[in-house]
């Protein structure tokens, strides 16, 4: 297409680098077949393009085969993971989007977003330091912004916490905790505690909930405020 300087090829190398950063900061680390599951394409095609990234320079090889992004990848992933939060705000706060609707078209925002466009964006929307799901936008200085919080799972009986942001981006999730308020910046209680990993009963507002373990580890809180 003439004029369309944004190839296929770029895109798929700005979706590998922005999955490197995610798992090495926010998920189980970077290993083929977490990068696998995370781009949802086969290990054989995730191993070939990453002898690419470690041949152009973009990532290398850690000694225990972890893969780590270089200086120069770390630029790129940054930027692109920034454009995606950014977008997620905008699809949220201004066009009133669902928030487990906005990951998958952020995604698709991302590689359109020029330095120009980004930079209006965080003006707009008044530089926010999070996306809607609680990620920390990352700043273009290449700091480690800190993921703040304690998964809900080990929060004991008859503490009042804040959510600060969610783990999953699954829209099915996502959509359960909004219905039950269960969202960035609710102040919640949590009322008891099942034996042997059952249920937490928590209090938003003037409502309870038994949610199950496993949710609440993707729940992450902090002490209210």
């Amino acid at each position: 297409m003439p004029g369309h300087s944004h190839s296929h090829f770029a895109e798929s190398f700005e979706m590998y680098l922005k999955a490197i950063y995610r798992l090495e900061r926010e998920g189980p680390g970077v290993t083929t077949s977490a990068l696998a599951s995370e781009l949802g394409i086969s290990p054989a095609s995730v191993s070939g393009m990453l002898k690419k990234l470690v041949n152009d320079g973009y990532a290398e090889h850690e000694a225990r085969g972890d893969v780590k992004l270089t200086r120069k990848g770390l630029e790129v992933a940054v930027g692109v993971v920034r454009r995606n939060r950014l977008a997620e705000r905008l699809l949220t706060d201004v066009l009133g989007m669902p928030w487990d609707e906005v990951y998958a078209e952020a995604c698709i925002l991302e590689h359109a977003i020029t330095e120009r466009v980004e930079e209006r964006l965080v003006a707009a929307l008044g530089d926010p330091q999070t996306c809607p799901h609680g990620y920390p936008i990352p700043p273009k200085d290449l700091t480690d912004p800190q993921r703040r919080g304690v998964p809900l799972a080990q929060i004991d009986a008859g503490a009042r916490v804040r959510v600060s942001g969610v783990t999953e981006q699954v829209p099915e999730i996502l959509r359960y905790l909004g219905e039950i308020g269960l969202r960035p910046g609710a102040q919640a209680g949590v009322l008891e505690k099942g034996p042997l990993g059952g249920p937490l009963t928590i209090e938003i507002g003037e409502r309870r909930h038994a949610i199950s373990l496993e949710l609440a580890r993707m729940v992450m809180v902090e002490d209210e405020p």
